[in-house]
C-alpha cells in the first residue's frame, strides 16, 4: 500500500475534530457542526477549481459529521470526483464516503459503476482492491448485476496479484449472499476450486469461504474440490508451528484456516476415494492426536485455537457417521471437556455429546459419561449448560439407564430455571413413556412431575397418562390407588384433580372395595377440591360425579343434592349451569339400563402422532433434528411402547361429541377427548419425521405381531397397502443397480437406521425395525433441489426367486415432491423362507424435465429377522456339536479392513442381531454369538464364534447353522463388516 506523504495529514480535519471534542455541550457542538457544514457547502459551490486534497479534506469532515450521527444532503458528487484521482489517499477517501453514504438507488451509481469499472481495468492492484472493497461494501444489486461477470474472471485470472484474488474472492463471496441469481455458474467454477493450491494462504482461505458457500447450491461443480482441500488439511495439520511463520496462531498452524477446511468438508459425503479417505482419516486421527498432547503454551489463544480445530474435527467426524473407531475417541475427548475449568468448553463439548449419542457407534461410550453429565445438572452455575446436559441425558437414554436418567431430571426439576421447566417436563413425560418397562412406574413419574412443576406440566402430558391408563387394563387399578392417595394432599395442583376426576370416573370401581377408598371417601375426597378449582377442572368433576352414580349407586343421593345446589343450577358459567341440569335430569328419569349404557366405560383411545414429542420441538426450533439423522435405536429395546402403527380394528373411536377432558368452549357431557395429536406412543423420540406408533394391546408382543400381520384383503391394515400393489417391472424396465449399491448395503447389515443414498438432487433415508419374521420399513425422500420433482415413482424388485422368499407391501406416495421437501413411503415386510439376494429400490422421475432413474439395494437382509437368545456355556457347547456336520458350518479367516476395537466389534454383532454370550469361550478376547433366524416357513438356529488377532490383524469367523446356504451367507455377511 503507497506510503501517505507528509501533505496528507489533513490539519483542517484534526482542528475541526479537536473543536467538536472541546465543545462543552450539545447545542455547541450543533453550533460548530452547522457552522462546519455551511462553510463546506460555500467551498464546493463557489470554488470551481477545489483541489484534490481540499476535496479529500472536506468530504472527509462530512464524513466525520454523518458517524457522529447527522444528516448529510450534499458531497456526494465531490466524493465521486475523488474516484478519478491518482492519487491513493485521494481515491480511498472517496470510496470510504460512497461505501458509507451513498444509497443503493441513488442517481450517483451509473457514475460510481463507471469509476469502479475504470479502476478494474487499470491493472493497478491497490486500485483495483479499493473497488472491489466498494462493491463488497455496497453489495447493491445494481452493482451485481454490473460486475458478477467481472469479478470472476479477475479471481482466476493468471496475472491478478495475491492481494487481489483474495479481494475479488470475498467480494465474490458478499454479492452471491446478496443476489444468488446473479453469479454465474461457468468455466471459472473449476478454475476457483485449484486456488485451494494456491501458495498464498489467504487466497486459500478467501477462497474456502468462497467454495463453501457456493457448494452448498451447487455440490457437483465443486465436488473435485474435497481432494484437494484433504490435500491442503494434510499438509497444514501434519506441519510444525515454525513451517507457517506468516500464518501461525500462538503455536496452531493456520487455525482458521483448517476450520474452514473442515466446514467445507461437511458439505460432502465422505470422499469415495479409497487414498483420499484414507488420508482424511489419517489428518482426523492427528487432529485428535494432537489433542492428548501437552500445550504448548499457557495462553488462551493457544488453547483456544487448538480446541478450534477439535470440536470442527468432531463435527466432521460426527457428520460422515462411517468411522466407529473416531467416533469412540471424539467421545472420549469430548468426555474429557465435561469438567474443564473453562464453562465454554464444557457446553460445546455437552452439544457435540448430544449429536453423538444419536449413532448407533458412539451411544455406548456416550453413556460411560452419565455419572458427569448428571454432576454438571446438580452443580453447574450456568443456566444454558444445565440445558445441554439435560438435553445430553434425553439423548443417551435407553432401556438400560431410563430410571435413572428419569429420576436424576425429576430431581433437577425442583430446582430447574423457570425458563426451562416446561422443556424438561416434556423430556421427563416421554422418556418415561417410551421406555417403561412397568406402567405403574410410568403413571408414578407422571403424577410426581404433576406434584413438583404441576403448573407446568402442559395439557399434552396429562392427556397422554389418561389415554394410556385407559388402553391399558393391567395399570388401571394401580391408577386409580395412586392417584387416590396423591389427592389426599393438603395443598394438591389442578392436574392432579384432573387426572384423578378422570381415573376415579373411571376407575375409581376397582379400589372401592377398600374402606380406606369407599365410594362415599371417593367423592368427598374430589368434592373438597371443587370450589378451588377453575371452571374446565369443576366441569370435568361434574362429569365424574354422574359417573360415579353409575358406578356407585349409594352416592346417588349425595350427587343429586350437589347437583340440585343454587350454585350449581343457577351458576353464572353457562356451561357449569348446562352439566348440572343435563346430568341431574339424567339420573333422574334415566332406568338404570340407560345409565349404564350412557356412561359405560371410555373405550381405548386411537393412536395419532404423539402431541409430546410435537410440542417439544416446537419449543426446540426448526433446528431439533431430523428424522434421518437422528433415528437411533436402542438396541436392547423390548419395544414395550415401540411398536408401530395400531391397525383400525384394535380400537374403537369415541363420538365427535365426547369430552370428558373439557377442551372445547362447551363440551357436552360424557366422554374424554380425541384431541389432535393427544393420543400415541412413541416410537423414536429422536425422530422429526413420522414415527411408526406402539399398540396398546394386552402384550407388546402380540400387538407388535398383529400389527405387523400382512394385512388381509379385508382386513382394515390394508388401508395402509396399495389396493393393488403394482407388480414388478419387466427386467427390460429395470436399470442395473448403481456401482456402490453393495457398499451401501454393507452399511446397513449391523444398523435399521441411515442416509442410504446421497447425491446432489436426492437424499434416501431409512428407519425400520423388525422382530420375528416381520418387518417395517419406513423410506424418506428428501428433494435437495429448489425444483419439483415430477413422475415420481419409487417402486420395490423381487429379482429371480425373491417374490416366493420376501413379502413386500409398499405404500403410494405422492407423484410430485417440491423442492426442499421429505416425503415418505411404508414398506410391511415379511420372510417367508430364508433367501440370499435384497429386493431392489427402483426410484424414477422427472427432474428440469431430464428423466432421472436409479436403482439402489434395499437394506433388507436375511441377518434382520435375527431373533437373539440367551443360553448357558453348557447349551452352547451342546448345541454346537449338534451342528457338526460339514455342510452346516462355514468359516472364514479374513484380514481386518478397520481399526480392531473391542466395543466397536462388539456394537456391530449385537446390530447384526445376535446375542452376545458372556463366559462361554474360554478365551475372553473372543466373541460368542446365538440367534435364530425366524422366517414363516421354518426356524434356523444360529451359533457363531469370532477370534480376533490384534498382532496379526486379522479374525477368524465360525458360522454353525441348521442350513447350509444361511451358514455360509451369514458368514460372507458379517465378515464384510470387519
Amino acid at each position: 500500500m503507497p506510503a501517505v506523504s507528509k501533505g496528507d495529514g489533513m490539519r483542517g480535519l484534526a482542528v475541526f475534530i479537536s473543536d467538536i471534542r472541546n465543545c462543552k455541550s450539545k447545542e455547541a457542538e450543533i453550533k460548530r457542526i452547522n457552522k462546519e457544514l455551511a462553510n463546506i457547502r460555500s467551498k464546493f459551490k463557489g470554488d470551481k477549481a477545489l483541489d484534490g486534497y481540499s476535496k479529500k479534506k472536506y468530504v472527509c469532515k462530512l464524513l466525520f459529521i454523518f458517524l457522529l450521527g447527522h444528516d448529510i444532503d450534499f458531497g456526494h458528487m465531490e466524493a465521486v470526483n475523488l474516484l478519478s484521482s491518482n492519487k491513493y489517499t485521494e481515491k480511498q477517501i472517496g470510496y470510504l464516503f460512497i461505501s458509507v453514504l451513498v444509497n443503493s438507488n441513488s442517481e450517483l451509481i451509473r457514475l460510481i459503476n463507471n469509476a469502479i469499472k475504470n479502476d478494474l481495468a487499470s491493472r493497478n492492484p491497490t486500485f483495483m482492491c479499493l473497488a472491489l472493497h466498494c462493491i463488497a461494501n455496497v453489495g447493491s444489486r445494481e452493482m451485481g448485476e454490473a460486475f458478477a461477470a467481472d469479478i470472476p474472471r479477475i479471481l482466476v485470472a493468471g496475472d491478478s496479484m495475491d492481494s487481489v484474488k483474495q479481494s475479488a474472492a470475498l467480494c465474490l463471496l458478499r454479492l452471491y449472499k446478496a443476489s444468488p441469481d446473479l453469479v454465474p455458474m461457468g468455466e471459472w467454477t473449476a478454475r476457483v476450486v485449484h486456488l485451494l493450491n494456491d501458495q498464498h494462504m489467504g487466497v486459500v482461505t478467501a477462497a474456502v469461504s468462497l467454495i463453501t458457500c457456493l457448494c452448498k447450491k451447487n455440490p457437483d461443480d465443486f465436488k473435485t474440490c474435497i481432494s484437494l482441500a484433504v490435500s491442503r488439511l494434510s499438509r497444514i495439520v501434519s506441519s510444525a508451528s515454525t513451517d507457517l511463520q506468516d500464518y501461525t496462531y500462538y503455536f496452531v498452524p493456520a487455525p482458521w484456516l483448517s476450520v474452514k477446511l473442515l466446514r467445507l468438508l461437511q458439505c460432502y459425503p465422505p470422499p469415495e476415494d479409497a487414498a483420499v479417505k484414507g488420508r482424511l482419516v489419517e489428518c482426523l486421527e492427528t487432529v485428535l492426536n494432537k489433542a492428548q498432547e501437552p500445550p504448548k503454551s499457557k495462553k488462551v489463544q493457544h488453547s483456544n485455537a487448538k480446541n478450534a480445530i477439535l470440536f470442527e474435527t468432531i463435527s466432521l467426524i460426527i457428520h460422515y457417521d462411517s468411522e466407529p473407531n473416531l467416533l469412540v475417541r471424539a467421545c472420549n475427548q469430548l468426555g474429557q471437556f465435561l469438567q474443564h475449568r473453562e464453562t465454554n468448553l464444557r457446553y460445546l463439548a455437552l452439544e457435540s455429546m448430544c449429536t453423538l449419542a444419536s449413532s448407533e457407534f458412539s451411544h455406548e461410550a456416550v453413556k460411560t459419561h452419565i455419572d458427569t453429565v448428571i454432576n454438571a445438572l446438580k452443580t453447574e452455575r450456568d443456566v444454558s449448560v444445565r440445558q445441554r446436559a439435560a438435553d445430553l441425558l434425553y439423548a443417551m437414554c435407553d432401556r438400560s439407564n431410563a430410571k435413572q436418567i428419569v429420576s436424576e431430571m425429576l430431581r433437577y426439576l425442583e430446582t430447574a430455571d423457570y425458563a426451562i421447566r416446561e422443556e424438561i417436563v416434556l423430556k421427563v413425560a416421554i422418556l418415561a413413556e417410551k421406555y417403561a418397562v412397568d406402567y405403574s412406574w410410568y403413571v408414578d413419574t407422571i403424577l410426581n412431575l404433576i406434584r413438583i412443576a404441576g403448573d407446568y406440566v402442559s395439557e399434552e402430558v396429562w392427556y397422554r397418562v389418561l389415554q394410556i391408563v385407559t388402553n391399558r387394563d393391567d395399570v388401571q387399578g394401580y391408577a386409580a390407588k395412586t392417584v387416590f392417595e396423591a389427592l389426599q394432599a393438603p395443598a394438591c395442583h389442578e392436574n392432579m384433580v384432573k387426572v384423578g376426576g378422570y381415573i376415579l370416573g373411571e376407575f375409581g370401581n376397582l379400589i372401592a372395595g377398600d374402606p380406606r377408598s369407599s365410594p362415599p371417601v371417593q367423592f368427598s375426597l374430589l368434592h373438597s377440591k371443587f370450589h378451588l378449582c377453575s371452571v374446565a377442572t369443576r366441569a370435568l368433576l361434574l362429569s365424574t360425579y354422574i359417573k360415579f352414580i353409575n358406578l356407585f349407586p349409594e352416592t346417588k343421593a349425595t350427587i343429586q343434592g350437589v347437583l340440585r345446589a343454587g350454585s350449581q343450577l343457577r351458576n353464572a358459567d353457562v356451561e357449569l349451569q348446562q352439566r348440572a341440569v343435563e346430568y341431574l335430569t339424567l339420573s333422574s328419569v334415566a332406568s338404570t339400563d340407560v345409565l349404564a349404557t350412557v356412561l359405560e366405560e371410555m373405550p381405548p383411545f386411537p393412536e395419532r402422532e404423539s402431541s409430546i414429542l410435537a410440542k417439544l420441538k416446537r419449543k426446540k426450533g426448526p433446528g431439533a433434528g431430523s428424522a434421518l439423522d437422528d433415528g437411533r435405536r436402542d438396541p436392547s429395546s423390548n419395544d414395550i411402547n415401540g411398536g408401530v402403527e395400531p391397525t383400525p380394528s384394535t380400537v374403537s373411536t369415541p363420538s365427535p361429541s365426547a369430552d370428558l377432558l373439557g377442551l372445547r368452549a362447551a363440551p357436552p357431557p360424557v366422554a374424554p377427548p380425541a384431541a389432535a395429536g393427544a393420543g400415541n406412543l412413541l416410537v423414536d423420540v429422536f425422530s422429526d419425521g413420522p414415527a411408526a406408533q406402539p399398540s396398546l394391546g394386552p402384550t407388546p408382543e402380540e400387538a407388535f405381531l398383529s400389527e405387523l400381520e400382512p394385512p388381509a384383503p379385508e382386513s382394515p391394515m390394508a388401508l395402509l397397502a396399495d389396493p393393488a400393489p403394482a407388480a414388478d417391472p419387466g427386467a427390460e424396465d429395470i436399470s442395473p443397480p448403481i456401482p456402490e449399491a453393495d457398499e451401501l448395503l454393507n452399511k446397513f447389515v449391523c444398523k435399521n437406521n441411515g442416509v442410504l443414498f446421497e447425491n446432489q438432487l436426492l437424499q434416501i433415508g431409512v428407519k425400520s425395525e423388525f422382530r420375528q419374521n416381520l418387518g417395517r420399513m419406513y423410506l424418506f425422500y428428501g428433494n435437495k433441489t429448489s425444483v419439483q420433482f415430477q413422475n415420481f415413482s419409487p417402486t420395490v424388485i423381487h429379482p429371480g426367486e425373491l417374490q416366493t422368499q420376501l413379502a413386500v407391501q409398499t405404500k403410494r406416495v405422492a407423484a410430485q415432491v417440491d423442492g426442499g421437501a421429505q416425503v415418505q413411503q411404508v414398506l410391511n415386510i415379511e420372510c417367508l423362507r430364508d433367501f440370499l439376494t435384497p429386493p431392489l429400490l427402483s426410484v424414477r422421475f422427472r427432474y428440469g424435465g431430464a428423466p432421472q432413474a436409479l436403482t439402489l439395494k434395499l437394506p433388507v437382509t436375511v441377518n434382520k429377522f435375527f431373533q437373539p437368545t440367551e443360553m448357558t456355556a453348557q447349551d452352547f457347547f451342546q448345541r454346537w456339536k449338534q451342528l457338526s456336520l460339514p455342510q452346516q458350518e462355514a468359516q472364514k479367516i479374513f484380514k481386518a479392513n478397520h481399526p480392531m476395537d473391542a466395543e466397536v466389534t462388539k456394537a456391530k454383532l449385537l446390530g447384526f442381531g445376535s446375542a452376545l454370550l458372556d463366559n462361554v469361550d474360554p478365551n475372553p478376547e473372543n466373541f460368542v454369538g446365538a440367534g435364530i433366524i425366524q422366517t414363516k416357513a421354518l426356524q434356523v438356529g444360529c451359533l457363531l464364534r469370532l477370534e480376533p488377532n490384534a498382532q496379526a490383524q486379522m479374525y477368524r469367523l465360525t458360522l454353525r447353522t441348521s442350513k447350509e446356504t444361511v451358514s455360509h451367507h451369514l458368514c460372507e455377511l458379517l465378515a464384510q463388516q470387519f
